[in-house]
Order: structure tokens, then sequence, then C-alpha cells
């Protein structure tokens, strides 16, 4: 079965997602297809609000009854916001990958970040 996308989203190879809000900030989340592998996430580990993220690489980890797995940033920017329901309740990225954002930044090269991202369509090929 392929996984869910989201029709809103960019996503990384890394199976992280991003969603370019109305005001030019953006939402990073791990996709369905990480959610499902990963099965049911007992901890979300969230950066610090002012951290820097550069896309591809590491900004944080999530941790399943399987494994602890790095979260790597499909864009680069400074982090603005973090989703604090997810310290109690991280297996609400389970329940709703989409919905369940992990950080808010703002983008610091946003249309360069995302010519390197896939789309919908490109997403599910790679997963399928």
């Amino acid at each position: 079965m392929s996984p869910k996308v989201d029709d809103s989203c960019k996503y990384y190879k890394e199976h992280q997602w991003v969603r370019v809000e109305d005001d030019g900030t953006c939402l990073i989340g791990i996709s369905d297809f990480a959610q499902d592998s990963l099965k049911d996430i007992v901890m979300v580990e969230l950066p610090e609000v002012g951290d820097t993220v550069t896309q591809g690489e590491v900004f944080t980890s999530v941790e399943s009854v399987k494994a602890v797995s790095d979260v790597f940033s499909p864009i680069s920017g400074e982090i603005i916001e973090v989703n604090e329901d997810l310290e109690d309740a991280p297996e609400n990225v389970n329940e709703d990958p989409y919905g369940s954002w992990l950080v808010k930044v703002k983008p610091s090269n946003l249309d360069a970040d995302l010519a390197n991202l896939m789309s919908p369509a490109e997403y599910e090929d790679f997963c399928g």
C-alpha cells in the first residue's frame, strides 16, 4: 500500500515533509511512510526555539518502540516554534503525521531548498 501524502507538502528523501504557510514560515514533520515504518512513537526530542537548521542535516530525533531515528531538515532556517503538544502526546505523529508538525521554521533560502525536494507524486514513486 502506498503511503499517504499531503498535496500541500514537499518531501525530503529521508521522509520529512515541509509545508509553506501563508505567512512564509514553514512547518516540518515526518511523513506517513516514516511514522508507519517507526510504528509506535514514544518520544519526540524537540529542538530549541532559535536553533538553526540546515537542509539535509539532522536537527532532532524521534523514538519509537523499535528504534531512535534521526530527523533531517528539508529546508534551512531558524526554528521559531516547536510543537510542545508532542512532549506529552508523541503518538499524535502516528495518528496524524501531517497535522502533527515538529517545528515551525523561518526559512533562509526557501526557493533553492524547495527546488531540491520532491513533489507529492515524486515522493509516492520514491516510496513505492
